[in-house]
């Protein structure tokens, strides 16, 4: 899809009010170093506009990403663009460097986020394709649906395994986090870009 414009347009702190946005949003967690970043750059089609900490784990905002303001529901259709939404970078989990004050801050500021927004529209759940799913992901994804979602999961990281063992490892995956059969599991590489069409088609349908 295209992208006409992005911005980072609100970042929001422990202490920082929910924004009332007027655009449906779309919220992204993952522990450190599963690809977060990189996915949210892909999808904006930028090379490194998603902020990156230096030091893994240190990002403690949830940061507000405006993607093609203004853009309307003829241009969606007709010219392919993407729609007029926000992808939301919420705080990695999982780094050992962070403090267990810091983890203890994070999860109610996510919480009152997931409570609070009146736009959300679903979370994306990152695990890296590679690995079997970490008890941190387990508990993340439990910790999702106990707070009203069903996450969506993207197995990041694609490009670094072969096919069969893809296939393998997203059985895995599915298992282990205690999927659903119907619940949506996309393979994606912000490498190749494999994917990310697929996590723009399904944004766009729960848009509407």
């Amino acid at each position: 899809m295209k992208i006409r414009s992005c911005e980072l347009e609100c970042v929001c702190g422990i202490t920082s009010r929910i924004p009332e946005n007027s655009a449906g949003e779309f919220a992204f967690a993952g522990r450190s170093n599963v690809g977060k970043s990189s996915l949210i750059n892909a999808l904006m089609q930028r090379k490194s506009f998603a902020r990156v900490s230096e030091k893994p784990g240190k990002t403690q905002t949830i940061n507000f990403y405006r993607i093609n303001r203004g853009v309307t529901a003829e241009e969606e259709n007709e010219r392919g663009f993407a729609p007029d939404c926000y992808l939301v970078d919420l705080p990695g989990y999982g780094y050992a460097g962070v403090s267990v004050e810091e983890k203890k801050r994070w999860g109610p500021m996510i919480e009152r986020y997931l409570h609070g927004s009146a736009q959300l529209r679903a979370v994306f759940l990152l695990t890296d394709i590679r690995h079997a799913p970490a008890a941190l992901d387990k508990d993340m994804y439990a910790w999702i649906r106990e707070n009203g979602f069903t996450p969506i999961v993207i197995a990041t990281k694609k490009d670094k395994v072969k096919p069969a063992e893809a296939e393998r490892n997203l059985s895995v995956i599915r298992r282990d986090l205690g999927m659903e059969r119907e619940s949506l599991l996309i393979p994606v590489s912000s490498q190749t870009k494999e994917g990310i069409e697929t996590v723009w088609e399904t944004m766009r349908t729960l848009i509407k």
